[in-house]
C-alpha cells in the first residue's frame, strides 16, 4: 500500500470509497443519501488540510485506492498542532491482506519512506488494509509536524474499530452519550480519542 497526498483530479477514484463508506451509517456522521457535489465539498478541502489516497496495487499492475483520509488542524492559531483526522477505508478491503512488502508513505513534509509505522516493519506478514492505512496516516501527520492526533467521532458500538485505534496507541479522552444516530441500533455513543505523536528531529 501507497500514501501519498490527492490531489483534484483523484476524486473520480476517492468518490466510491466515500460513498461506500458513507452509504453504510455505521462510522461516518454524513448522511447516507449525501450527493456527489456536497461530499466533494466536505472532503476535498484546501491547505492547511491534507487530503490523502491509500492505494493498492494488483499483480496485474493496476492501482486502486482502497482509502482516503483527511487531516486539519484542530483548531486555529495555537491549536494547529493538533491534527483533527478522518480515515474511510473502502468496505470490500476491511480487513483484507495488504502486499507483504513494505509499505510507501510519500508527499509529507520531510516524508520518510520505510520510516515508523506500517513501513517500518520487518517481518514481511500481511496487515489488514484498515490496519495500513491508518499505520500510514499516522505516519504522514508526523511528517506534516503534527504533535498530537484527535479522533472526534469513533463509535463505540463498533468493537473492533474501537480496537484498532487502541492498538495504534490512541486512548479514549471522552464519550458523548447518544451522539450519533445508528442506522438500526438508534442513539449511540461517540468517543473522543487521542494519541501523541512523535517529535521529529
Amino acid at each position: 500500500m501507497r500514501t501519498r497526498r490527492a490531489s483534484p483530479a483523484d476524486w473520480d477514484a476517492i468518490w466510491p470509497v466515500w460513498r461506500a463508506v458513507v452509504v453504510e451509517g455505521e462510522t461516518c456522521p454524513w448522511p447516507p443519501d449525501t450527493d456527489e457535489q456536497t461530499a466533494r465539498a466536505a472532503w476535498m478541502l484546501p491547505s492547511p488540510a491534507d487530503v490523502l489516497v491509500m492505494e493498492q496495487e494488483d499483480a496485474a499492475g493496476r492501482i486502486t485506492v482502497v482509502a482516503t483520509a483527511l487531516l486539519l488542524p484542530s483548531l486555529p492559531g495555537l491549536g494547529d498542532h493538533v491534527a483533527q483526522a478522518t480515515l474511510l477505508v473502502d468496505p470490500k478491503w476491511i480487513d483484507h491482506g495488504g502486499p507483504p512488502h513494505r509499505a510507501r508513505v510519500l508527499g509529507g513534509a520531510g516524508a520518510r519512506p520505510g520510516a515508523g509505522g506500517a513501513a517500518g516493519r520487518s517481518g514481511g506478514h500481511w496487515e489488514s488494509a484498515s490496519r495500513l492505512a491508518a499505520e500510514q496516516m499516522i505516519e504522514y501527520a508526523t511528517d506534516r509536524g503534527y504533535r498530537a492526533i484527535q479522533l472526534n467521532a469513533v463509535i463505540s458500538v463498533n468493537p473492533k474499530l474501537v480496537a484498532l485505534w487502541r492498538s495504534l496507541a490512541f486512548r479514549l479522552i471522552g464519550t458523548l452519550p447518544a451522539a450519533y444516530r445508528h442506522p438500526w441500533l438508534g442513539d449511540v455513543d461517540l468517543h473522543v480519542m487521542y494519541r501523541f505523536l512523535p517529535t521529529l528531529d
